[in-house]
């Protein structure tokens, strides 16, 4: 009897992508449609060209992933396409309720952001062949980040909106730096932790069962609490700053196993906050809303969190239907309150089927961060799956009143291009780490052993080193 090993050779799953993306669009033109005749009873007549610019976008990007990334993750694509599209459909109904149609409408501005976000990320997607070739620049990603950061801070080019001062004016757009330094900073984060982690993981004293670092190793946190502080005292931001604080944390955790990194995190954002508590009103009004939203005193301060929770509650468990309710009685219901907008609309139902679209795409992307072979790239991934799952944490917990509302957008669903521009760059980003994850390895020679690096391999470590 002769046995036969036979190399398996996984499947691209491109077929099933393809698939699930008609499936996803077709989620998305229903919804448009439905929202329509609940509105005016009347298919939308702008339906055919919405129709087809959505789909030739998405089945554009699917097309370069066949050419450029042939075994990237199938499902990440469907699941933003959907969120992207819904989101769209919300802002829509609210140009619907306050009589915006056409290009003088919000929705028809998302659209456009749409897509210059979808032809960057297929940039990124083209130009990028390799997320190693990132690791090259650690350092420029850090000081790319501080730059992007202290820019709405320049005199003449910061803008002030909602008592954040974390906006730039570029002509007539309003653009937020922030949204790409914290791409940024994932790299730098990585780029820095593969480098080091085991000094940081290794080296330090134990007390009370915690193993804690040395002095001099503290360094790379103290600068990231510094500028968290910079964020929320300058700029008057405290999601942002939870942001970026809580990437650093989850990625040195990830890189070091060690917990006392989060003990020496939190702990040092605490101080912080309660700093800042002290010295700014603006930080002390947001937990006075967050406490009691519904006292006199906060209702004249703000309605914003108050309407956004009637009108959940008002949608119930299969909700209103899309364009049967009054989501535009609160204010910022396109931005900061798209969720709560949908919720009323979709019911909890709805609702929980969002939140668990955001998980499968952070699943994904945690996923692809165990399969992928090194060790900067397990770290890219695991913090840019964070970011997107730790921003969102941070903006539905504001508007359900788990913790203070914060400002930040709902990816990839929020009205405002940087945010739709930096995500989708994530969800490429994470495509391409993806793709060297999942791809066959090269067979080895008879005669080789397994261990032994190939010579295009050895040029390659040594190019990317």
């Amino acid at each position: 009897m002769t046995t036969t090993v036979e190399a398996l050779t996984p499947r691209t799953r491109r077929g099933a992508e393809l698939l699930l993306l008609l499936f996803a669009i077709g989620i998305v033109l229903l919804a448009w449609v439905t929202t329509d005749l609940n509105r005016n009873g009347t298919v939308p007549p702008n339906i055919l060209p919405v129709a087809g610019g959505f789909t030739v976008l998405v089945l554009a990007v699917h097309l370069v992933l066949r050419w450029k990334a042939a075994y990237a993750d199938p499902v990440l694509l469907p699941v933003t396409t959907v969120l992207n599209g819904l989101g769209l459909v919300m802002i829509h109904r609210l140009d619907l309720a306050r009589g915006k149609l056409g290009t003088d409408g919000d929705a028809y501005r998302q659209l456009i952001w749409t897509t210059l976000a979808v032809v960057l990320a297929i940039a990124v997607l083209i130009v990028l062949r390799d997320h190693r070739l990132l690791r090259r620049y650690t350092f420029v990603s850090m000081a790319a980040a501080f730059v992007l950061l202290l820019l709405p801070l320049a005199p003449g080019l910061g803008r002030s909106i909602n008592g954040s001062q974390i906006w730039i004016s570029l002509g007539p757009f309003n653009f937020q730096p922030g949204e790409f330094a914290k791409i940024a900073l994932a790299i730098f984060f990585a780029g820095y932790l593969v480098q080091t982690r085991d000094v940081l993981s290794l080296a330090g004293k134990k007390i009370l069962g915690f193993t804690f670092p040395r002095g001099r190793d503290l360094g790379p946190i103290v600068v990231a609490w510094a500028l968290c502080v910079v964020v929320l005292v300058f700029q008057n931001d405290l999601g942002t700053s939870l942001l970026y604080f809580g990437l650093f944390v989850a990625v040195l955790y990830v890189a070091t196993e060690r917990v006392s990194w989060i003990i020496i995190g939190l702990l040092l954002f605490a101080a912080a906050v309660v700093f800042a508590l002290t010295a700014f009103a603006h930080f002390h009004e947001r937990v006075d809303l967050w406490l009691d939203p519904f006292s006199p005193e906060s209702l004249d301060r703000s309605n914003q969190l108050a309407n956004g929770l009637w009108g959940m509650a008002s949608g119930g468990l299969t909700g209103t239907g899309l364009g049967a309710g009054r989501p535009y009685l609160t204010p910022f219901a396109e931005s900061d309150f798209i969720f709560p907008s949908l919720g009323e609309e979709l019911g909890l139902f709805g609702a929980v089927a969002i939140i668990l679209l955001y998980l499968v795409f952070c699943q994904r992307g945690i996923r692809t961060a165990l399969g992928v072979r090194d060790g900067f790239g397990k770290l890219l991934a695991i913090g840019l799956s964070f970011s997107v799952a730790f921003q969102l944490f941070i903006v539905i917990g504001g508007v359900t009143r788990v913790i203070p509302l914060t400002g930040l957008t709902t990816p990839f669903m929020s009205l405002g291009g940087s945010s739709l521009l930096a995500n989708w760059v994530i969800m490429a980003l994470l495509l391409r780490i993806s793709d060297q994850a999942r791809r066959p390895m090269p067979e080895i020679p008879v005669g080789v052993a397994a261990d032994d690096p190939s010579p295009a391999e050895v040029t390659q470590v040594v190019r990317l080193s």
